[in-house]
């Protein structure tokens, strides 16, 4: 391992510290100021703990993602724009060319930063007053609109139609800030879900090199990297028994940053080779998705608002089987760590491969599907 290597790893190191270490310290406060801020979820009959839980945890999170670009924003400035500041046997010539590239990309990264602080101030609204979910979509869609057509951040869909792309962005951005909303419905579950996203996404972008440039996406693995070690820090109060929630400001949060990052990812190679790649956020967000649209559906059979909130989820599905709190959110674990492993695979494979991961992904939300068929039998012998 040469020097520029070591430096690289230390630094993805220090980037999952830093926001678990700010995340330790923040979700620890907001625990124990939350009824004086008025951050105090009471039981009822849509929720599963039975005793008053502080929420506004994932507080920490966002913070934690921010502490860990303030300090970057910093040492890139020092490395990269003034590196005379600095002992030069410190700074490799190829870490000075790392802080230069970084340089020019940390003003939109600021930019998504400040969307991403928008909707986690929307959810901490929510969690404190309660807000109608007509405000909240509102928010969440303008924020998106920014992003898409302000940042110019789209999917890459590989569809010959301009206009149509920028749309589906939008949605895509809109509906994973909702699916770990609902997914947010037992301890560790949406903050240990997106911890297996971020984790399997930073090793795809560390191991698939960018388009026309045959390096690893380096600046994009930092971004999830930091999530997840913001991630981390909020799990260490939220592993069952939580002792405090993450509540809408970081459920909020933590979907518009996976859906950013997974906007900014190339998926194709470093010669665009692999297109069929760009599936790869569908296999490391199958079961969020799946989550989603299963209890929509349930909500619209039903006759009710598909933002009504329930006890219709696929965690609460799976205790319906017999399942105890604990394994419903394992199985969830393991079912999102199965699908993501395709996302690893994609860029590597042919178009047969691909279809094969796809088919393998189907196949596995299909067999979630049966399983919970038994529900429905079981409540109506």
């Amino acid at each position: 391992m040469n020097q520029s290597e070591l430096m690289l790893g230390l630094c993805l190191v220090a980037v999952v510290l830093i926001p678990l270490v700010v995340a330790l310290w923040v979700v620890g406060w907001v625990k124990r100021n939350a009824a004086r801020l008025g951050l105090i979820d009471l039981p009822n009959e849509r929720k599963v703990h039975t005793i008053p839980i502080p929420r506004g945890g994932g507080l920490g999170v966002w913070l934690g993602v921010v502490s860990v670009f303030a300090v970057g924003t910093l040492a890139v400035a020092l490395i990269g724009k003034w590196p005379g500041l600095l002992p030069a046997w410190l700074i490799p010539q190829s870490l000075q060319e790392l802080a230069s590239g970084m340089w020019s990309k940390l003003g939109p990264i600021w930019m998504l930063l400040a969307g991403g602080s928008v909707v986690a101030v929307l959810g901490l609204l929510d969690d404190r007053f309660g807000l109608d979910w007509r405000v909240r979509i509102a928010v969440e869609f303008a924020v998106a609109s920014w992003v898409v057509y302000g940042l110019n951040l789209q999917l890459t869909a590989y569809i010959d139609l301009p206009w149509l792309t920028p749309i589906l962005s939008i949605f895509w951005i809109v509906m994973l800030i909702n699916s770990f909303n609902m997914l947010d419905n037992m301890d560790a579950l949406s903050a240990g879900v997106a911890a297996i996203i971020a984790g399997m996404l930073a090793l795809m972008l560390l191991s698939t090199p960018e388009a026309g440039q045959g390096q690893p996406q380096v600046f994009v693995a930092l971004m999830v990297l930091a999530l997840l070690g913001g991630l981390l820090g909020f799990l260490r109060y939220n592993w069952p028994p939580a002792s405090i929630f993450m509540g809408d400001s970081g459920s909020y949060f933590v979907g518009y940053w996976i859906a950013v990052t997974t906007l900014l990812s190339t998926y194709s190679g470093s010669s665009g080779q692999t297109p069929h790649a760009v599936f790869a956020p569908l296999c490391l967000l199958a079961i969020p998705i799946y989550d989603t649209f299963s209890v929509i559906a349930i909500r619209l059979r039903e006759g009710r608002s598909p933002f009504q909130a329930d006890k219709k989820h696929f965690s609460h599905r799976l205790v319906d089987l017999g399942m105890t709190k604990k394994q419903a959110v394992g199985t969830i674990y393991l079912a999102t760590l199965t699908c993501s492993l395709g996302s690893l695979l994609l860029p590597r494979t042919d178009w047969i491969g691909a279809g094969l991961v796809l088919l393998i992904v189907l196949a596995m939300l299909a067999l979630i599907a049966l399983l919970e068929s038994l529900t429905g039998k079981k409540s109506n012998p």
